[in-house]
């Protein structure tokens, strides 16, 4: 198994047709310079020990050694070693709202880019946690399962947006109790969803329901509010640019507004907390806080390739081959002119 390291260095390798054609160039220069200087016999006289090949073999050896410090640079890794790596962690689920509401901006870009932001935050703090992602509006979808793979969770994380839910509204219990289905593993002892939203909801009653029921099997919600309590209109855009605003059945527009309230209770009924989303910083402070202090349970073994860096053969045939170049006269080598390798005839 191989992986490359900078496979833009390959781009690198388009510099040696030039340097070929600088090649050519220069030694058709030479022949039409030679020519009108003197006759191939004189010049043979004057010049009796000039090898028409070795130029050729030097060209040959610099287009390897430029060869060779290019791979050098793309540092190829072949896996030579099988490590077996343990981790311990907590599993986490984000729910995120992909509802209308989410596109007020009263906190910059939108809601919802603030939330995805956070999350990616979250995720880059974390270190050997299982997490999964729901996202949420009317009704809740799963987009990625329980995973120790963080980069996958960022592509599923970005490609979030109001639009993938055909059916609008806010129905946080339906995000709650799917997160109850994720946690795939019965004797982790810590189970936590954050649910990022605007606090808006429809469905108040089940959803203090749904976060009791959660509890009973010992999952923890923390709530994270994103926008502001003074609200803001939800824009309607076309190629990015603002064409009007929702309105309700009375054509007034709507005025959207972060509701605490329903974060706080639906934190507070499974022992866990809210915090505004609106300061990362201080969101991430408080969940390292908060992770550092749950039991981390072994959850899983897996061997890995360990790559091993292979630059180093490379770079050596590189400078080897320019020492050769730098030692290698242009001229006929004694021992090779009684062997006549190249079919090279002695000057008389």
């Amino acid at each position: 198994m191989y992986q490359l390291d900078e496979t833009i260095y390959f781009y690198a390798f388009a510099l040696l047709p030039m340097l070929w054609l600088g090649y050519l160039w220069v030694n058709n220069w030479k022949k039409k310079t030679q020519a009108n200087f003197s006759s191939s016999k004189t010049l043979d006289a004057l010049s009796p020990h000039r090898s028409s090949f070795k130029p050729l073999l030097k060209m040959l050896i610099v287009t390897l050694g430029f060869s060779c410090f290019i791979i050098a640079l793309v540092n190829p890794k072949i896996g030579t070693q099988l490590e077996t790596v343990k981790r311990e962690g907590v599993d986490i689920v984000f729910a995120i709202d992909v509802s209308k509401s989410m596109l007020a901006e009263d906190i910059a870009p939108n809601r919802l880019e603030k939330a995805k932001r956070l999350v990616s935050a979250l995720l880059n703090d974390l270190a050997s946690d299982r997490v999964g992602i729901i996202a949420y509006a009317a009704q809740a979808v799963p987009q990625l399962p329980i995973t120790t793979d963080y980069g996958a969770a960022k592509m599923f994380l970005q490609a979030l947006n109001t639009d993938m839910l055909s059916s609008q509204g806010t129905a946080i219990d339906a995000a709650i109790n799917l997160a109850s289905t994720y946690f795939d593993d019965e004797e982790q002892t810590n189970r936590v969803v954050f649910i990022l939203s605007d606090g808006e909801d429809h469905a108040e009653d089940g959803t203090i329901d749904a976060a009791q029921a959660a509890s009973a099997i010992g999952i923890k919600i923390f709530t994270l509010g994103v926008g502001t309590e003074k609200g803001s209109p939800i824009p309607i855009k076309r190629n990015g640019i603002v064409e009007s605003y929702k309105k309700d059945e009375n054509n007034e527009v709507v005025i959207t507004k972060r509701n605490p309230t329903v974060l706080e209770s639906i934190a507070s009924t499974t022992d866990a907390a809210y915090m505004d989303g609106n300061d990362t910083q201080a969101v991430l402070a408080f969940v390292r806080e908060e992770l550092k202090q749950m039991e981390k349970k072994e959850f899983e073994a897996k061997k890995f390739v360990s790559y091993k860096d292979r630059f180093q053969p490379f770079l050596i045939a590189g400078f080897l081959l320019f020492l050769i170049d730098i030692l290698l006269l242009e001229t006929k080598t004694k021992w090779v002119l009684r062997l006549n390798l190249f079919n090279e005839k002695d000057a008389d």
